[in-house]
């Protein structure tokens, strides 16, 4: 594991629309995350159990799917359900913001949004306190790891 994955992570991104997929994607690449991006639920779900990303960015509406129950079903998985959803969307539902928290939601950013906002929200998402402790076992666990290829090795 790199030290550029314990400052930054891995983000899935899901949204319908493959302009706002490509261009959230550029964003965040730019500064340093590593972006996965998927069309529909059935991705989204391949890449969480594929990549144990630090946060997923879902839109609320998927199409002919809902984000929201994605973000239910998400955090009723017991392997799955710690990693922080962060949900856009451009609807004009007064209500949007309660749904996605309601949903297991812990950021909401309306669309359109400033890049910039976006990159704060996402930092702010990647230091929730239990991935600071995931990062710190996972460092540990590489330390654990290069000492006993040391030993091998004297």
């Amino acid at each position: 594991m790199s030290n550029a994955y314990l400052e930054r992570g891995v983000i899935v991104i899901v949204d319908h629309d493959p302009l706002m997929l490509t261009g959230v994607a550029a964003v965040l690449h730019q500064q340093g995350f590593e972006c996965h991006c998927a069309r529909d639920t059935e991705a989204a779900w391949k890449a969480a159990r594929t990549l144990a990303p630090d946060l997923i960015l879902c839109d609320t509406h998927l199409g002919e799917e809902s984000g929201l129950d994605f973000c239910r079903d998400l955090k009723a998985d017991p392997v799955l359900r710690d990693i922080p959803v962060m949900f856009v969307s451009a609807s004009r539902d007064p209500h949007i913001v309660a749904l996605t928290q309601q949903a297991g939601g812990a950021y909401y950013l309306s669309k359109p949004f400033d890049p910039n906002v976006l990159i704060e929200t996402v930092d702010r998402a990647m230091w929730m306190p239990h991935l600071i402790q995931t990062r710190i076992e996972a460092a540990h666990a590489l330390q654990r790891e290069t000492a006993a290829r040391a030993k091998t090795w004297a």
